[in-house]
């Protein structure tokens, strides 16, 4: 309720002359108060020169363009706008939103921590020093991130050490070599182990990282397996004589496991398939309860090398349980299978005309699943985007997974006849049953809205332009510093090629503005001030 209403209702009311008089004089001294300021402004505004109007536009545009540079960088590094997270985070509770405390708030955290992400060691990775340093050599760019060899030499910490190994000398120094961030300092350090006994670990190190051809590196493994079976013989013996042999025993079976399955990978490189697939059986049978290792996905790898697509078959009708992990290397070979029994005669124009058979509908099913759990995956298939070397680590259902899975499957796929038209065809269709994906899935839980960011840090995003699902919108406040940023360059432009014109026309459009605002206040204010005085004179 304003002044004026105020003053109406004490004249009805008939109180006191004098607080009318008071009202009254109020009323007229706000309204010369109003005058003044306003023949101020008008004076202020006839004063000011082009070059005021060429300054104040230039530096509003550059204002703007340093706030648009620095949006774009964010949105492009983190995936969100810093003006929209600034707001929501601190201006919205200060404003009576919601409140950070409140159980609606701690459910969307722990719904966040559900959907952590987790990063897994690639059971496919590549051989550091015969494989990744001899791309470097080549190129000159470096395929591993320090984040991905971070978390190798955290599994390594894990798997080739425990705590009894200050007991043998070479096992201490190796402790404290899988520890060391130089390599050179790493191998060094493996030497010298070896100088004072056979050490497993040691000739490891060195065949990962010193050789630098794959049958440098088997002999290396050779000799390691030898030195490790007697360890693992040693400490199998001893292992429930306390909780240290215990250790032991176990650190011993991840160096044999670890031994096994590399010595497989370097046959499946080495063109001897066969040997390597009854190298994993073998290791599957003596170490079942290891699935850490997920060494199926090496035997589906060289399965499909044989053509072997019935113990493909057997091993996918193991693996593809709803209670195991799923990853893209079981989802896609299904969808390979499925597709592989009627991609031969497959032609979109006929599926148009008289529909898709049954066999055909179960292979567009097995697609549509295998891309909803990794959608990056059949860009790399179908060669619509350039593969990298796959890191040694992979995310999930990340850019990073299918980088590893196309680097070594994409032979399998081009092998099965129309496999891969089926799915150019097909691969699509999957995005209309979820056209929300980050709230709800068809077949498996809702995609992690976290997958960009653990991406970008396993992936060199340095020359590799990380796949993003599902693609981000520009943020409003982009859009808007960018039609801030075009709108006041433009006036800052003309002003510069005709100051007086539009010196003018901004005098012009301030005092007209000013003046029509202000001149209807003045109206309304004296229309009440009167009418008050009126009712004053009545009552």
């Amino acid at each position: 309720m304003d002044i004026w209403h105020l003053s109406l209702q004490i004249s009805f009311l008939k109180y006191s002359p004098f607080v009318q008089r008071f009202l009254n004089l109020i009323g007229l001294t706000i309204c010369l108060f109003f005058f003044c300021v306003s023949s101020v402004v008008s004076m202020f505004l006839n004063t000011l020169t082009p070059k005021f109007y060429v300054a104040l536009t230039g530096t509003s545009s550059l204002i703007s363009g340093l706030i648009l540079i620095f949006e774009w960088w964010y949105f492009r590094k983190y995936g969100t706008s810093f003006i929209e997270q600034v707001s929501v985070s601190h201006l919205r509770p200060l404003l009576g939103g919601v409140d950070s405390s409140s159980p609606s708030n701690s459910n969307t955290k722990l719904n966040q921590n559900k959907c952590k992400c987790k990063v897994w060691r690639n059971p496919l990775n590549l051989f550091r020093g015969a494989e990744y340093n001899r791309y470097t050599w080549v190129t000159g760019r470096e395929p591993l991130t320090y984040y991905d060899m971070n978390l190798s030499a955290q599994d390594h910490q894990t798997f080739f050490t425990c705590d009894s190994d200050h007991l043998r000398p070479a096992d201490a120094i190796m402790q404290k070599a899988w520890r060391e961030r130089n390599p050179q300092a790493r191998i060094s350090a493996a030497h010298e182990a070896l100088e004072l006994e056979d050490c497993a670990t040691a000739y490891i190190l060195l065949a990962e990282e010193e050789a630098t051809t794959i049958m440098e590196a088997e002999r290396l493994f050779k000799q390691a397996l030898k030195a490790g079976e007697g360890c693992y013989r040693r400490s199998q013996q001893l292992q429930h004589h306390g909780t240290q042999y215990e250790a032991q025993h176990r650190r011993d079976t991840n160096v044999l496991v670890y031994i096994k399955r590399r010595l497989a990978m370097c046959s499946r490189k080495l063109g001897r398939t066969r040997e390597a697939v009854k190298m994993m059986r073998d290791l599957m049978k003596e170490f079942p309860l290891l699935s850490m290792f997920n060494i199926h996905e090496n035997l589906l790898e060289s399965l499909l090398e044989l053509q072997n697509y019935a113990d493909v078959q057997a091993v996918l009708a193991k693996y593809d349980d709803i209670s195991l992990p799923k990853s893209a290397t079981i989802c896609y070979t299904a969808a390979l299978l499925k597709a592989r029994a009627v991609s031969d005669k497959f032609s979109p124009e006929a599926a148009s005309r008289r529909g898709l058979s049954t066999a055909e509908m179960n292979a567009v099913e097995a697609i549509h699943r295998a891309v909803e759990f990794n959608p990056h995956v059949p860009k790399y298939l179908l060669e619509m985007k350039s593969l990298i070397l796959p890191p040694e680590h992979i995310l999930k259902r990340g850019d990073s997974e299918a980088i590893a899975y196309a680097f070594f499957h994409l032979q399998h796929w081009k092998r099965v006849e129309g496999a891969l038209n089926l799915l150019h065809c097909t691969w699509e269709g999957t995005f209309r049953m979820i056209p929300y994906p980050l709230e709800k899935g068809h077949l498996f839980y809702p995609y992690p809205i976290c997958t960009e960011t653990a991406d970008r840090e396993l992936l060199p995003t340095v020359f590799h332009e990380v796949s993003v699902y599902p693609k981000k919108e520009l943020p409003f406040f982009i859009l808007f510093t960018a039609g801030l940023c075009s709108f006041t360059a433009m006036l800052a432009l003309l002003t510069h090629q005709f100051p007086e014109l539009m010196g003018v026309f901004a005098k012009a459009v301030s005092t007209n503005t000013y003046t029509h605002t202000h001149t209807h206040t003045h109206t309304h204010l004296f229309r009440k001030f009167y009418a008050s005085r009126k009712l004053s004179v009545h009552s």
